[in-house]
């Protein structure tokens, strides 16, 4: 009997609350929207939290190197001298494929006669296929070219920049560009060869490319030949960590590092990042549960004229907050589809912005549990949030309302 009761009463619930979302359709629609917004929140806010700490990880990924030689314990930045002989050295074992110095510095440059821009620099023997250019090509010149490479000029004069770099001076493919490491030193005429937000990804903030040689000139440590760090491919038979450790014997004053491992150490040198990933999911679902519940507070006390004729006639506080919930539950999930409907074309539009503005292309990342927290929050939250103020809009749904 109890069971019977049970299903009698839900089915009432039910019915109830159908009736009551019937009667009123503009307000039925404005909290639907009003869901869908709170759900659009969540998934938006926890695709950029995710993407925020996974571009740094991403991006070294791209980088698409075994091993990494740094010199953390060093006071200077580009710490590691003689960097094209060492790097010679790793590319001399039977175990090591390929191995390139990488040096960054912070260089002026400008068109002709516009204004300079500050801009970092990063310096590199070639560039490749990962570069993804958006327009021309890059640099190629043979290792032994920079070991040579005479100390008072340029060697080659060429320089790939950051596309939105390019759009704010004004310059295209062809053009020739001023450069230097002061705005007084920036003098140099280098050629545009082409564009590409390869290393603006890695870096977070527009970036030039740079033959290595050149940028040594530019910032005067070609005497000493510096770079920042130096990677490295393994063999195709070779284990990456054994690698490694035969480095690290052989090489005592750097650090050597797998590519996992300074993904790691990139990721615990900025915890910045990590906690406004981590903040910005956070945000997004406390924002949204206390818009959803305030949502149904609001709706409940519209509906106090109805709850206190159902109250009336005879219905328990229970059934009321039943019906609220089941409200809920209905205007939950229509809002959860609509916000997650709406996901992927904000998403796609809103990395377009990131990546022109930016230069960070897929800022936001939506994997399935971003949908999955989206749409729970709104089905779950939604519901409980809905039953609690249902109950206690069963306090005030008396006869007395009806007669005030």
């Amino acid at each position: 009997m109890s069971i019977r009761r049970g299903v009698v009463q839900v089915s009432a619930a039910v019915g109830v609350a159908a009736a009551q979302l019937r009667r009123s359709p503009g307000r039925t629609a404005m909290t639907v929207l009003a869901v869908a917004a709170a759900v659009l929140a969540v998934t938006l806010l926890a695709s950029l939290g995710v993407g925020v700490v996974e571009v740094g990880e991403e991006s070294l990924a791209d980088a698409d190197r075994d091993l990494w030689l740094t010199n953390e314990d060093a006071a200077t930045e580009n710490a590691i001298s003689d960097a094209s002989e060492v790097a010679a050295a790793l590319k001399g074992r039977e175990d090591v494929r390929t191995a390139s110095p990488i040096a960054l510095h912070e260089v002026y440059l400008g068109s002709e006669e516009g204004e300079l821009r500050r801009v970092s620099a990063v310096g590199v023997h070639e560039t490749h296929g990962g570069y993804d250019f958006q327009q021309g090509g890059g640099f190629e010149l043979e290792p032994a070219d920079y070991r040579t490479a005479p100390r008072s000029a340029p060697v080659s004069n060429e320089i790939v920049l950051d596309p939105r770099t390019a759009r704010a001076l004004d310059i295209s493919v062809g053009d020739s560009i001023r450069i230097g490491s002061s705005k007084q030193t920036a003098e140099h005429e280098f050629t545009v060869v082409g564009t590409s937000s390869h290393h603006s990804t890695l870096l977070g903030s527009p970036a030039a490319t740079v033959p290595l040689a050149d940028l040594q000139y530019l910032a005067g440590t070609s005497g000493t030949d510096r770079a920042t760090f130096i990677m490295a491919d393994t063999a195709e038979d070779a284990d990456s960590v054994a690698v490694r450790d035969s480095l690290r014997r052989e090489y005592p004053q750097y650090d050597i590092q797998t590519s996992k491992q300074q993904v790691e150490t990139v990721l615990t040198d900025r915890p910045a990042v990590i906690a406004s990933g981590v903040t910005l999911v956070g945000l997004a679902i406390v924002g949204s549960t206390v818009l959803l519940v305030n949502l149904f507070v609001l709706v409940a006390y519209q509906q106090r004229d109805e709850l206190a004729a159902l109250r009336a006639i005879g219905l328990s506080r229970r059934l009321l907050a039943g019906t609220i919930g089941v409200q809920g539950l209905f205007v939950g999930m229509l809002g959860g589809v609509v916000g997650l409907a709406a996901t992927p074309p904000l998403v796609t539009g809103l990395n377009r912005v990131a990546a022109s503005t930016v230069g960070i292309e897929e800022l936001l990342l939506t994997p399935v549990e971003v949908y999955a927290v989206g749409f729970a929050l709104a089905l779950v939250v939604g519901g409980i949030a809905a039953i609690v103020t249902g109950w206690h809009a069963g306090r005030y749904a008396r006869l007395e309302q009806l007669q005030a």
